[in-house]
């Protein structure tokens, strides 16, 4: 049942969202589905983790720990999210931006967290598919709400290159399809393949492992199929953003981790280098340009760059730790990632530019917006005693752990350095010895609301790790393959 309302519940407040009355009321009904949703999601992750599997609609849903992490993740951001979105929406309308008016807003962005919510509890793989596909479709008119040309280009490069890569993940899949009938398996869904893999013809099995990576890693952001995702993270609202960066990515890279224990069951075929390969190229190059940037909220999603590329060698690593590490990167960035957005959301409207070199004293002008991005730039940057970096140490240690001292070491290197370069321009926003251009403006009541309770996991998971919420990562690493 839980399953199911998490479903059904936004596809109505999508609806009611529309209707003549709900001017008013579609940021209150939003966020009471969204609400209800994460209580929902919470329930369903408690069962998940007590029963191994959760079924409902005959079927037709299923969750295991893995997929209920993800559903949980996406929950709570998407709840912070319609926090966020009552003041800071309201504002932007105030200045004439919303120009798609808040009715639309709220409809799209309910159909968006339905896509996503959808991806980790479809049991058909097809299906799955076409979910992941609508995360893109339904977001790109999000991205573009502000009606600006920079918004529009963004908009439509966004749907120009993860479709493309939805084009070669469809391929994968279908050769997919094909090598679970010719092993005899039916059901086409991640268990049947499971079942399968060991009996598919590798022929087979290598290229759609291969395409799928590919094609779901453009959506993802990994390196080179990444150019996408800083156009689109600037130029989205804020609380957008957050769940672009903090959970749409973790929803499509679940996707690929699916694919780690389907492939690895088939003697003679290896994806872990694959993953590190790729991983760490992300990581390098996420690196190279958190030292050049000039956009604050375009910062934030090269630091996207590089916590999926980091989750990916997590994952290639291979192992239980390495995949417990990777759980707890999910956990740890989707909470901060979306902080972030939400700080960087609130600088907007404090000092109405998006430049690095337009920022300075912030900490004077607006003190509690420049205590939020600080905190938010000190958590996604890996400082202790955030959540961020207790999982990125888990990971390093696993990986030397591992018997893989060049990966470690090349990994602690580019975090060390896009560290220093994130937290170098926080502190010059903050604590620059030249006042911002701009009069500070005030932060609505919602969004304060917002930053400190997305604020609680952030700094929680640093130093303190739930019963309930430890055994369902420990039980999501090993649906990894862990």
């Amino acid at each position: 049942m839980a399953l199911a309302l998490c479903l059904f519940l936004p596809l109505i407040a999508s609806s009611l969202s529309l209707l003549p009355f709900s001017r008013r009321a579609a940021a209150p009904i939003t966020l009471t589905t969204a609400a209800t949703v994460l209580v929902c999601a919470i329930v369903a992750s408690a069962e998940t983790t007590r029963l191994g599997r959760l079924d409902a609609l005959d079927g037709w849903l299923t969750c295991d720990a893995l997929g209920a992490l993800v559903l949980a993740l996406v929950a709570f951001v998407a709840f912070t999210a319609a926090l966020f979105s009552w003041g800071y929406m309201a504002h932007r309308e105030e200045a004439g931006v919303a120009a798609g008016g808040l009715p639309r807003y709220y409809a799209l962005f309910n159909l968006f967290v339905l896509s996503m919510l959808a991806v980790p509890i479809l049991a058909n793989v097809a299906l799955m598919w076409i979910a992941v596909e609508l995360t893109t479709l339904l977001s790109a008119f999000l991205v573009g709400f502000e009606d600006t040309a920079e918004a529009l280009e963004a908009a439509w490069k966004y749907v120009m290159l993860t479709t493309l890569g939805a084009v070669l993940a469809l391929l994968g899949f279908l050769i997919l399809y094909w090598g679970s009938r010719v092993a005899g398996y039916e059901p086409f869904t991640w268990a049947g393949l499971s079942q399968a893999a060991p009996h598919m013809p590798p022929s087979l099995l290598w290229p759609a492992f291969l395409l799928i990576l590919v094609g779901f890693g453009t959506k993802v952001g990994l390196v080179p199929m990444h150019t996408w995702l800083p156009d689109a993270h600037s130029q989205a609202p804020a609380p957008v953003c957050a769940l672009l960066s903090g959970v749409e990515t973790t929803t499509v890279l679940y996707v690929i981790l699916r694919l780690f224990p389907v492939v690895g069951a088939n003697a003679g075929l290896d994806p872990r280098p694959w993953f590190v390969g790729f991983g760490l190229t992300s990581v390098a190059i996420a690196t190279l340009l958190l030292i050049y940037v000039r956009d604050f909220k375009r910062m934030f999603a090269f630091s996207t760059i590089e916590h999926m590329g980091i989750i990916l060698v997590a994952a290639g690593l291979g192992g239980l730790d390495a995949h417990l590490g990777a759980a707890m990167q999910m956990t740890a960035h989707a909470a901060t990632k979306s902080f972030c957005f939400f700080a960087a959301g609130a600088t907007v409207m404090a000092v109405k530019t998006q430049e690095i070199e337009s920022i300075r004293g912030l900490a004077r002008s607006s003190p509690l917006v420049a205590l939020a991005f600080v905190a938010g730039a000190f958590a996604i940057a890996g400082a202790p005693p955030f959540g961020v970096f207790i999982s990125e140490f888990l990971i390093l240690r696993a990986g030397f752990a591992a018997g893989q001292p060049l990966v470690g070491a090349l990994l602690a290197f580019f975090v060390v350095v896009a560290f220093c370069a994130v937290v170098f321009h926080a502190n010059r926003m903050a604590f620059g010895a030249v006042e911002s251009r701009t009069t500070a403006g005030p932060t609505p009541a919602s969004c304060k609301l917002a930053l400190t309770l997305a604020f609680i996991p952030v700094v929680l998971f640093g130093v303190y790790v739930p019963a309930p919420l430890r055994d369902l990562l420990e039980a999501a690493a090993h649906a990894m393959g862990g």
